[in-house]
């Protein structure tokens, strides 16, 4: 994924958003409709979300130094599950608390052509948000690669987040027109409570989703099957080294690739040889895979056929 990302679809979901969001609260305002609060407090909600994922991209496009010696681009990981958890949660739980509320002390709506008219506006607003993060995402997307397999993998977080947001948001529009339409044609406040309660739990369950992509994350996930493959074959290509004894790859951003491997060498080999011979290796293994930018190579020994025993702190040590 590019270092921007998805740029255009965060800011294009910002400037929705936040219009969005204020004709809402005006909505709520005249119509005292439960469901336009709830959608007011979501649409802020995903406002601040595209605030804090433009800070962490700012913030991870900082220089790497001696107390992080590898960057900072993991910074992106930790505020999308900053928006994953904490915003998403605060708006689906204070719409859960309303709908409650207004079920236990249900009023009527007034005019309801209002909050009607801005609801309608607002799916028109969504979609073109929801176009622009699709057209981003295919950017980048594997050909072939279905849109849940795109969220469940995908090494950028800004574009699952900003994709799970706008069908949420589509969703969330459709449920409070729902409640508010059901009201009016009913003239019952219960089915604003329920539209109200539906968004709720929308907004909880997207929460949970991106909680537990953005956690594999920042846990720390290796390379792809397919660029674990790359590296692979790039790395065996050519005739120096016996085998590939055993490689360990780690993302410590979304645009960056750590590789660590040890190789088996002849044991009769110069010492300025295999140092050349690894030069090429990396060489390659960045043509490859260009994200592969920290590559560590560590050369074993074939003796009599064998190789001496991994031992798995070797790549680690190799990294630090």
């Amino acid at each position: 994924m590019s270092a921007s990302g998805g740029g255009k679809a965060i800011i294009a979901a910002f400037l929705a958003n936040l219009g969005i969001a204020l004709a809402k609260f005006a909505a709520w305002l005249i119509s005292g409709s439960a469901s336009m609060l709830a959608e007011a407090i979501h649409s802020v909600a995903d406002s601040g979300n595209q605030l804090l994922l433009l800070l962490g991209g700012r913030r991870a496009r900082r220089a790497a130094d001696s107390e992080h010696p590898f960057g900072y681009g993991r910074e992106r990981y930790v505020y999308a599950f900053v928006v994953s958890i904490i915003l998403f949660s605060v708006g689906g739980l204070f719409s859960i608390y309303e709908g409650v509320d207004k079920l236990t002390h249900p009023h009527e709506i007034t005019n309801f052509w209002i909050p009607l008219s801005v609801l309608a506006i607002a799916i028109v607003l969504e979609s073109f948000s929801l176009r622009t993060a699709v057209r981003e995402s295919n950017l980048v997307r594997a050909k072939g690669q279905s849109w849940v397999a795109f969220i469940r993998h995908s090494k950028a977080p800004e574009l699952p987040v900003v994709l799970l947001e706008d069908v949420a948001a589509l969703a969330g529009l459709v449920f409070a027109m729902f409640g508010v339409g059901m009201s009016a044609i009913t003239g019952n406040p219960l089915f604003d409570a329920i539209g109200t309660l539906m968004i709720g739990t929308l907004l909880i369950l997207v929460a949970i989703t991106l909680g537990i992509e953005t956690k594999s994350l920042l846990v720390g996930e290796g390379a792809t099957d397919a660029d674990h493959e790359k590296i692979v074959a790039a790395i065996t290509a050519g005739p120096e080294v016996e085998r590939l004894i055993h490689i360990k790859t780690l993302y410590l951003g979304p645009d960056e690739l750590l590789v660590a491997a040890k190789l088996a060498f002849a044991g009769d080999r110069p010492l300025a040889d295999v140092a050349a011979d690894i030069d090429l290796i990396e060489t390659r293994v960045r043509q490859a895979v260009p994200i592969a930018r920290a590559i560590y190579l560590e050369p074993d020994i074939v003796h009599g056929g064998a190789t001496s025993p991994p031992t798995e702190d070797v790549v680690i040590r190799s990294a630090d």
